[in-house]
Order: C-alpha cells, then sequence, then structure tokens
C-alpha cells in the first residue's frame, strides 16, 4: 500500500472488499450488503486504484483474487474485527431493563425442541425482550446473518460456512416414527419390513428424502409435507412412518402416544449448530442469547 494512506482510504471500501473476497461474486457481495451491483463494482474500481492492483479478476461463477488480495484479504478482516470490538465494547446488555427483538432462524422441528424452554428463560430474566423465529431456505441464511436481518440462526446446517458456531445438539441418529401398535414397529431394522412401510417425507429436510431414494423406496411415500408439525396427528390414524431425529421423534412419541423404531438407513449422525457472525461475537446481547441457548444443551451421554 505504498502512497496510500489509511486516512485517505473510505473504510466502507474495506467492508466491500471483504465481502467479495469471502462470497468470490460481486452479486452476492452487493446482496449482503444491501447495495446495488453497480456500487459494489465502483468501490472495488476505487480500491483497485488505490492499491495499484486488479485485486480481481473473472473466473467460473465469479470472480478469483490475485494474490495480493488474498495477502490483503487476512489483515482487512483482523482490523474489521478489532474496530467493531472497540466499537462496542463500552456497550452493555442489562437483560431485566431491554427491549430488544432477536431475529433467529431454526426449522419447525428445531423451534419445538429450543423455544418452548428458551421462552421460559427469557420471560423469567428480561421479559421485554422479543424473540422473532423464521424459516430461510438454506441459501438465504449465510446472507441473512452477514447483512443483520438474522442475529443466529440455529440447526442441521453442513452447507453453512464462514460463521462462528457452538454445537447444541449432537450424535442425532436418525429414527422411525410410526403409530403405537404398528404391525412393522418391531422389524424396522430388516429391509423386507421397511420395503413394506408407507412413509410422509418432509420437504424442509433432505436426508431422509436422500436415504429413501438410495434405498430404492421412493416410491413408498405416499405424503409430502413442508413440515414436521402436523405429521404425528397423522401418523397416530394410519400406518404411515416417518423418518426423523432422534430427540423430536421421542418427543412426538411422549405427546401423541407413537412409537419409536430404530432403522438401519445408513445415514450418518446429524449435529445441530448455533451460527452467528464475527460482527456480532462480542456484542453484549448476542452473547446473552447464545448463553441462554447453550444452557439448554442436553447432558451429554
Amino acid at each position: 500500500m505504498r502512497g496510500v494512506h489509511v486516512r485517505d482510504l473510505d473504510l466502507n471500501l474495506l467492508h466491500v472488499f471483504a465481502a467479495v473476497h469471502e462470497t468470490r461474486n460481486v452479486s452476492r457481495a452487493a446482496e449482503r450488503l444491501s447495495l446495488s451491483q453497480p456500487a459494489v463494482s465502483h468501490a472495488l474500481t476505487r480500491l483497485r486504484l488505490a492499491l495499484h492492483d486488479p485485486l480481481f479478476v473473472r473466473g467460473s461463477g465469479g470472480v478469483v483474487p490475485t494474490p495480493k488480495a488474498d495477502r490483503f484479504a487476512t489483515q482487512v478482516v483482523q482490523a474489521l474485527q478489532t474496530l467493531d470490538v472497540a466499537l462496542n465494547e463500552n456497550e452493555r446488555f442489562v437483560a431485566a431493563r431491554s427491549v430488544r427483538r432477536f431475529a433467529v432462524h431454526m426449522s419447525d422441528i428445531g423451534a419445538d425442541e429450543f423455544l418452548p424452554r428458551l421462552m421460559a428463560d427469557v420471560g423469567r430474566a428480561a421479559s421485554g425482550v422479543c424473540i422473532e423465529a423464521a424459516q430461510l431456505a438454506p441459501e438465504a441464511i449465510a446472507p441473512a446473518l452477514h447483512d443483520g436481518r438474522l442475529d443466529l440462526a440455529v440447526g442441521f446446517l453442513p452447507g453453512l460456512s464462514g460463521t462462528e458456531s457452538a454445537v447444541l445438539l449432537d450424535n442425532e441418529r436418525y429414527v422411525a416414527l410410526v403409530r403405537r401398535g404398528h404391525p412393522l414397529a418391531r422389524r424396522l431394522k430388516q429391509r423386507e419390513a421397511l420395503e413394506q412401510l408407507e412413509f410422509i417425507l418432509v420437504a424442509s429436510h433432505i436426508e431422509p428424502a436422500r436415504a429413501l431414494h438410495l434405498l430404492g423406496l421412493q416410491s413408498r411415500v405416499r405424503l409430502t409435507l413442508p413440515y414436521f408439525t402436523v405429521a404425528p396427528a397423522i401418523i397416530a390414524k394410519t400406518d404411515l412412518a416417518m423418518v426423523m431425529p432422534s430427540s423430536p421423534a421421542e418427543r412426538f412419541a411422549r405427546r401423541f402416544g407413537l412409537a419409536v423404531a430404530e432403522l438401519q438407513l445408513g445415514l450418518p449422525p446429524i449435529t445441530v449448530t448455533m451460527h452467528w457472525t464475527w460482527r456480532h461475537a462480542n456484542d453484549g446481547g448476542h452473547r446473552w442469547l447464545r448463553e441462554r441457548l447453550l444452557a439448554l444443551r442436553p447432558p451429554r451421554r
């Protein structure tokens, strides 16, 4: 950066640079920053002129950083994180007096798992705090976290990267939820019994669908739903089965008088994780809400 002084540089250019470097795509960076694509391109042009380097060149599906851009990115991210800490270190979050709203991505089974206990806890400690639960498409979660529309994302989100995270539920296995007294319930580890089942499929959870496809059982799907919530009431009145993670299945079984059957689908265990961005890591309110959710983790078995 010879000939360039920080006092002459618009710090907004660094935010643009960091977003483009992380997404490798000008359009996605513009969406994350809530800017137009021409505005992002103009900012990059200003930074290229200041640094005497093209910074990014066209590549497959977006842009590729130059070697100088890669070296610069390391310093930029560290500098932005340092500034964020400095700007927020004096902000104190007093839960009992706060009227803050937090937006949290959760699936319907994630909400069923955590929201009742979370809201009881929040109601005792911070009666003015509001929680807004939302369910976004997987590709929309990262942009919403980075531009501040989401505070936290909770769920099985293996495709989400570039965030800080903490595990809430670990080693969840997949099981079948069936009505109590289902004639096949005790034999579902056997392939021939699985082939006689008829299934409910939940579109918002892709792993069971993938397993049924690999086992050649997709023709046995009789009902497709957008969410899990209504499925237990249907299972209670039919011989339909649903493949889902073990914790919510056991909870639904207790609530609706159903049975949980062990399966051998070849699916790996899943991990439910809480995600947030580094910009919120030192925010007092975020830290308080993360601690509330972490306190809801079940003891390790």
